[in-house]
């Protein structure tokens, strides 16, 4: 399916960009949020209509989420769960659990924009993880486990 792309989507190509993907793909996940539009003639025509307004909209969020990585970059977020002696936690530490962390920080980050490539955290001491704010921002915070006895 031909789609025109009302933002820019990682590993698929910029704002105004006519592109071919998989009909699944457009009709479940682009097109319902708001990410792209059929590639027909009134789509096209409206598109180079909107153009300007689109990217002055994709320029100030960019600009949103470069501030607030300056104040999220290298930050440290403290996280307390049970461990046993070994410093192996009773169950584990999840992308929603830091989201919950740095919000009592007062930071607001959707869990889904922390990356975690390892799985959940399933061990006592510090990690690093990409908190990814856009399509081009992402920054590195440090999550340290602490453990409590049982």
């Amino acid at each position: 399916m031909q789609i025109i792309l009302l933002e820019k989507v990682v590993n698929l190509g910029q704002l105004g960009e006519v592109v071919k993907v998989k009909d699944g793909y457009a009709r479940n996940y682009l097109i319902p949020h708001g990410k792209a539009k059929r590639a027909t003639q009134n789509n096209l025509a409206e598109f180079e209509k909107r153009r300007a307004e689109l990217e002055k909209a994709q320029a100030e969020t960019l600009t949103v989420a470069q501030a607030r990585a300056a104040r999220l970059d290298g930050l440290m977020v403290q996280i307390t769960q049970k461990a046993g002696v070994d410093g192996k936690l009773f169950g584990s530490v999840t992308n929603s659990d830091i989201a919950d962390a740095l919000k009592a920080q007062g930071f607001e980050v959707p869990k889904a924009a922390i990356r975690m490539p390892a799985g959940p955290v399933k061990q006592v001491g510090d990690q690093q993880f990409k908190v990814a704010l856009h399509t081009d921002v992402v920054v590195t915070i440090t999550v340290s486990v602490l453990g409590e006895a049982a």
